[in-house]
């Protein structure tokens, strides 16, 4: 996956620039980014502190580990399976 140009930080601090009052095509266009990225960021972001968008990394982080290992897992006991199911 691609690295995000911008921290969990400078997006919440974009998105609180649209709050204050601002055009999001003024604040689109100041910090370089399409409006559909700013739509993504308000959906993803939006009302959120810095610390909740930095706990959400984290779990989204933990979540895809978990995940490798449940799939690894499953493949191990697949694999077992099959070996016990065959005949010597």
């Amino acid at each position: 996956m691609k690295r995000s140009r911008f921290t969990e930080e400078q997006i919440i601090a974009v998105l609180r620039e649209h709050e204050a009052g601002a055009k999001i095509t003024d604040v689109c266009r100041k910090h370089g980014v399409s409006d559909a990225t700013f739509y993504k960021w308000k959906a993803k972001y939006g009302g959120m502190e810095v610390s909740d968008a930095r706990r959400l990394k984290v779990l989204e982080e933990e979540n895809a580990k978990l995940k490798k290992l449940l799939a690894e897992a499953m493949l191990d006991n697949a694999i077992l399976r099959d070996v016990a199911a065959r005949k010597w």
